[in-house]
This record gives C-alpha cells, structure tokens and sequence, in this order.
C-alpha cells in the first residue's frame, strides 16, 4: 500500500496513545489527520466517511468514558467498518484491550486468577467492538487490532522496539514503542482481521 508516505487519519488523536501515534507517523513522514472528540462523532458512519475521505489508512484509540463499553465499542466498530469503507480507505489498526486476548496457556488474560474483575464489563465491551468489526467489515477493508500484550507503561522510558507477545498480566509497553507497532502494521500489514499484543522488546 505505502510507497514512500501515506495519509493517515488517527481517531482519538488527544489521548496519550493517540498523540504517540500521531507523533510517529509524522516522524516518518506520513501526512497526518489529528482527530479529537469536538471533530466529529467517531459513532456516526457519515461522520467517518466525511473526516477519512482521500486518506490511505487509518489509527482509532477512542474511549467515552460516559457511554456504555458494551454499546460504544461495537456502535464505533461498525460506524469505522461503514464509513471508512465508503471512503476508500484500505487499512484500519485499531487500539484493543488486552483483558480479552489469550495468555500463553490460552486462557483468556481476564479469566486468569487474580486478574481484576471490577471493569469486567469494560473488558467484555472491547472484546464485542472487535467481534463487531470482524462481522461488518467489507474484504476491502483490511483492519487488525492491536493492544499492549499487558498494559501501558506510561512513565517508563520507551525500548525503542517492540515484539507481538500473548497477553501477560505483568507486560508493560511504553505508548511511543506501541505506536512503532501501529505504524508498522500499516507500511507493511502482517496481521489481518485478528487482535494480537504488544510487548516491549
């Protein structure tokens, strides 16, 4: 897909993940959409379709605190599958969860002991928005979802690399080695249609 740069539109692009991804992409060139909250309605498929018209790719780490997880992220997920898809848009990395990703045993990192359970349902909630843009999705539209194989490390100092791990209770990653990743997944796609981690190298 990506010659030398591409347009990149980054949904989210206010949050911490978001602003790592959007500084990478910019440090390679990439011509950069910056997309917050007061831009548009990230729910809306029209809304989407409107704000990725003529990009090449997209980044999507949106959360609303104030909306249900089990409504907002499946809502979002169809809206990017319907929107970006009507803009021409071919590749779509989306900012997951961990909670819903295998361990290396194979079970679930939020069934694992120990693991909290108060934000169960937020959990549940990420996991059903990638389900939901598994089934919507168009084949022409390529997406993954990537999360921190654990979570993130925002304090630490970044590796300077990166490496796709199962999930881990104990896997820290910090947000500007995660944003490698993103920006990886959309110059040259090795994941597609799937939800994999990312821990530091």
């Amino acid at each position: 897909m990506e010659t030398k740069s591409s347009r990149i539109i980054v949904f989210g692009a206010r949050g911490r993940v978001g602003r790592a991804a959007v500084a990478e992409a910019r440090r390679r060139g990439h011509e950069v959409t910056a997309v917050g909250r007061a831009d548009g309605d990230v729910a809306d498929p029209a809304v989407v379709a409107r704000l990725a018209a003529g990009h090449d790719a997209a980044i999507v780490a949106v959360y609303d605190p104030a909306a249900p997880a089990g409504t907002f992220f499946p809502t979002v997920a169809r809206a990017l599958a319907q929107g970006l898809s009507a803009a021409g848009v071919e590749r779509l990395v989306s900012v997951g969860l961990a909670s819903v990703l295998p361990t290396a045993s194979g079970e679930l990192l939020m069934d694992t002991a120990g693991y909290p359970q108060e934000w169960r349902e937020f959990y549940l909630g990420h996991g059903a928005g990638s389900e939901a843009l598994r089934e919507a999705a168009p084949a022409e539209l390529d997406w993954v979802v990537l999360s921190p194989a654990g979570d993130f490390d925002h304090e630490g100092e970044p590796s300077g690399g990166y490496v796709l791990a199962p999930a881990a209770a104990d896997s820290r990653i910090a947000p500007a080695d995660f944003a490698r990743a993103l920006l990886d997944e959309i110059k040259t796609p090795t994941l597609h249609r799937t939800h994999a981690g990312v821990a530091a190298a």
